[in-house]
């Protein structure tokens, strides 16, 4: 171990520059990154950091009013220079407009990558003043957004010269079904926006997690009295010895992930210790000065999990098995054996980053004797108890604070930082501040399932569906987190949005490897499962010679059917209506490729097409949110919400839903997010649950309070509310009256009325079998995919995606859209490029994620068969955006080709090996 006594400080230069337009001189050391100079020197934080390599562009500013990457830029070379970032976006009339119009087009939705993407479309603004649309991906092609799918953002900065953009404001009671833009917008617009990197105070100390190299290693940590007098600002070494209860999950009853590692590393990327002191001596202090002494191990993979010959990744689960999934009715062979036609499949997908442009961030403070977490997050309610768990604190001795979120995806579902932050903070009466790098965020975080399935399906002469079987292994890695919600999600929904007349087996395992913990993905697994059924369907409709988009219509689940668990769906049931708004794109594209392909050339034109469905909230559980909404003395309301915005919107519906409810206009609302001590338990934003679910809720709360006033006020239901100027008035029948709120007592929160809204879908446990009522509501979709394969090369460029949606009712139409765009550019990723290798694509260089220009045109058409349960006829949108994309573009790449991909993502090396094989030429 090499002992170092002192850490040299870097010597400082006075740097003079103009800063949006202003001097500006700043003395830090010349080397010093400009992000950092900006952020933390200067207290402008709208310029993100998101990878610090220069490959997301987050941190994109203007130099001399060319965009560059601020974390590439040395402070000396901004000498003498004019740096503007987002804040100084207001200064001109010009990028007024641009904001607006981003504001306007829904082209913010997370939001972090939105200050990269001003900067970099004002320069081209200002540099041509009506750019057409290449010219703008050009000019974007720096910044990668992992949210929107790039189209809004493309269009709202080709709508930045038009002189008027008017805001949509609908009247009191209209807001439901509006297009208005997002409550939470202009803040991400204008760099005001908080994130968990922004919000530490000045004397935090800083915390970094050290971690393993290894996959499977046992380790030892030797004397650290030593480490702790050669590093004076060195405040704390944290190991598992320090953990009152080490211990957490995201299942109630499988706790099994050590906050630090006890002996034994289980995956590369897992936490041993943690150092805690000054943020120079923290990111002075490397890892081969710590007395950690490695023994690697031969590491449990996912090909010995499914054979049962690996170790034991968790002497508990000897043959690593975590958990099994099981759906059976009827009898498949029976099915099979009198069938017309038959079909089979085996497919392989990779583990998925989710690649977030904000990495895992936040601080924690000791106030008295409660904890305060501030930090990224899709789960307060969740967070809460595992850090008064590890902490062993009770509940209410915890608070946690979400932070803007820039991006989840599912991700941010599982704890990062704040159970060490908690812990560290919580020892040294100090604030403690933790911020991911980019390789660790990726190393150490959770990912979408690797999983091997196999499937069969069966139909009759007349096409209807006889049989189908399924099996599909999933690789949760290390430790359980979301793996039982996979392994139970999926055989629900193996035999996609179909009713099958005869027998259905869909089995599946949970098996834990030493591989990076799996987790919830937008999905839970359906996506991998749709690849196969999928192409399961195509190759029944070629065999039977009929059209794929009238096979999936003859088969598709209408109302009143069973399904695979025997509910039978009663409502919003529109999968059919999805698959006949395909027909007229389907019949030209189809039409067009034949075409196109008729001179036999090295490009390949295809067209393939895919349906989904999806179940809203968990699986046959209890899935409870609850909303409050509080009358401020002035008039005005305010929404206590605890459903976590993560760039979905649910900030801006649920103040649509609470302002129809409640009869009020929705600029009367002021929306608090999350904070456990004031917001109700919405549960966590995912499986699509929070339109529906907590939607739901605060519909409730808003006829509550709605309730409560009319009473007061002697009125009857269709009687109108207005508010403000300190007093509610309502007019009905019997002329006008008023309520002077200032008259009224207020609460601790300095309401005079509060309005309570609780929904639990019902569901009912499924039996061993499988059979039960898993969803109350079920999101559908089909998406049809135009590619073209250079059958020279292997490559795939898909042309255009049409993308049909029941959503119930689009609370927002705008936001709507943007959710299946955003879904649909991460289903590209999932088809085409993404795959995450531990140890080799730990950075936003090697990981590919879809650019602005991977993604082609997206059609958006949204099918509105409402749902009896759900706010105003709503469901959600989140995870069906997605899942069938890939599929869509597989059976795409197989109509141009005739070739069966069969492992994901399809990279051109694995799609030129397989027309090879194939023999397929130009």
């Amino acid at each position: 171990m090499t002992t170092r006594f002192a850490i040299p400080a870097d010597d400082t230069t006075d740097i003079a520059f103009t800063l949006n337009g202003r001097p500006q001189s700043v003395a830090v050391p010349p080397g010093r990154r400009l992000s950092d100079v900006l952020r933390g020197d200067l207290g402008l934080t709208g310029t993100k950091v998101g990878c610090n390599a220069g490959d997301c562009g987050a941190c994109t500013v203007l130099l001399d009013d060319e965009p560059v990457c601020a974390c590439l830029v040395p402070a000396a070379q901004v000498a003498g220079r004019r740096v503007r970032t987002v804040e100084g976006l207001e200064e001109a009339d010009a990028t007024r407009r641009l904001q607006r119009a981003f504001h306007h087009a829904g082209a913010a939705q997370c939001g972090v990558c939105t200050p990269g993407m001003l900067m970099a479309a004002t320069a081209l603004l200002e540099r041509t003043a009506r750019p057409d649309r290449r010219e703008v991906e050009d000019a974007l092609g720096g910044v990668l957004c992992r949210c929107t799918g790039y189209r809004k953002i493309v269009d709202a900065v080709l709508r930045a010269a038009d002189p008027v953009l008017d805001a949509v404001v609908p009247r009191a009671g209209a807001a439901v079904g509006a297009a208005i833009a997002k409550t939470d917008g202009l803040a991400k617009l204008t760099g005001r926006e908080r994130y968990g990197d922004d919000v530490a105070p000045a004397d935090a100390l800083w915390l970094r997690a050290v971690r393993s190299p290894y996959a499977r290693a046992r380790f030892t940590i030797g004397d650290l009295t030593a480490l702790r007098a050669a590093w004076p600002g060195l405040a704390a070494v944290l190991t598992a010895a320090d953990v009152p209860f080490n211990r957490y999950g995201v299942m109630p009853h499988i706790k099994d992930q050590p906050v630090l590692a006890e002996g034994e590393a289980r995956y590369r990327g897992e936490a041993v210790l943690a150092l805690v002191g000054d943020r120079a001596t923290i990111e002075a202090l490397t890892d081969d000065v710590l007395p950690i002494l490695w023994e690697a191990l031969e590491p449990v993979t996912f090909t010995a999990a499914q054979a049962g010959t690996g170790a034991a990744v968790h002497a508990e689960k000897p043959d690593n098995l975590l958990v099994r999934g099981r759906v059976v009715r009827g009898d498949v062979e029976a099915a099979f054996a009198g069938a017309a036609a038959t079909a089979s499949i085996a497919v392989e997908t990779s583990f998925v980053e989710h690649a977030y442009i904000e990495p895992e961030a936040g601080y924690a403070q000791r106030v008295g004797d409660r904890i305060e977490v501030v930090a990224c997050t899709q789960s307060p309610g969740m967070d809460r108890e595992d850090v008064a768990a590890v902490l062993g604190l009770p509940l209410d001795a915890v608070r946690i604070v979400p932070t803007a979120v820039g991006g989840g995806f599912g991700g941010k579902l599982d704890l990062s930082v704040q159970p060490l932050i908690a812990l560290a903070a919580w020892r040294l009466g100090r604030p403690v501040r933790c911020v991911y790098t980019r390789p660790e965020s990726m190393a150490s975080t959770t990912k979408r399932h690797p999983a091997r399935i196999t499937a069969k399906a069966s139909a009759d002469a007349d096409g209807r569906l006889t049989g189908y079987d399924f099996a599909g292994d999933f690789n949760t890695g290390a430790y359980a987190s979301w793996g039982p919600t996979v392994a139970n999600r999926v055989p629900v929904h193996a035999t996609g949005p179909y009713h099958v007349t005869g027998g259905v087996r869909a089995l599946s395992r949970a098996l834990l490897t030493n591989d990076p913990p799996a987790g919830a993905f937008r999905g839970f697994g359906v996506p991998q499962a749709s690849i196969a059924g999928e192409a399961l369907m195509d190759e029944l409709a070629a065999t039977l010679g009929m059209d794929a988009l009238e096979f999936r219509h003859i088969n598709a689940i209408r109302p009143g059917q069973p399904t695979a668990t025997g509910q039978r769906l009663e409502a919003s049931c529109g999968l059919a209506a999805c698959l006949d708004a395909l027909r007229g794109p389907w019949a030209e594209a189809r039409a067009a490729a034949v075409a196109a392909n008729a001179d036999g050339g090295v490009t390949r034109r295809g067209v393939g097409i895919a349906c989904m469905w999806y179940g809203i909230g968990n699986t046959s559980l209890s899935n409870p949110s609850a909303m409050r909404i509080g009358l401020k003395p002035d008039g005005r309301v305010t929404l206590y919400n605890g459903a976590v915005d993560i760039g979905q919107g649910s900030n801006t519906i649920m103040a649509q839903i609470v302002a129809d409810a409640l009869g009020v206009p929705i600029d009367g609302i002021d929306v608090l997010m999350g904070c456990t001590d004031l917001c109700e338990d919405a549960g966590k934003t995912s499986a699509s649950r929070q339109t529906f679910v907590s939607g739901k809720a605060a519909e409730l709360a808003g006829l509550d309070l709605r309730g409560q006033l009319l009473r007061r006020l002697n009125a009857g239901p269709d009687a109108v509310l207005g508010f403000g100027d300190g007093r509610v008035t309502v007019r009905d029948a019997a002329g006008e009256r008023s309520l002077r709120l200032t008259e009224l007592e207020r609460d601790a929160n300095g309401d005079v009325l509060t309005g309570r809204g609780q929904f639990d879908p019902p569901t009912s446990p499924l039996d061993a079998d499988g059979q039960g009522i898993p969803y109350a509501t079920y999101g559908f979709a089909a998406q049809m995919a135009e590619v073209e394969v250079d059958v020279e090369l292997g490559t795939v460029r898909v042309l255009r995606i049409v993308a049909a949606h029941d959503v119930g009712r689009a609370v927002n139409p705008l936001q709507v859209e943007g959710q299946i765009q955003g879904g649909v550019a991460q289903g590209l990723g999932l088809a085409l490029m993404e795959e995450y290798v531990p140890g080799r694509t730990e950075n936003l260089h090697d990981y590919l994620i879809p650019t602005v220009g991977d993604v082609p045109d997206i059609h958006c058409i949204l099918i509105e068969d409402r749902e009896p349960l759900g706010p105003y006829g709503a469901k959600g949108i989140g995870e069906p955006a997605l899942i069938p994309t890939a599929p869509a573009i597989l059976n795409a790449i197989h109509h141009a080709t005739g070739v069966r991909i069969t492992r994901v993502p399809a990279t051109p090396d694995r799609v030129r090996a397989a027309l090879k094989a194939a023999g397929v030429r130009p």
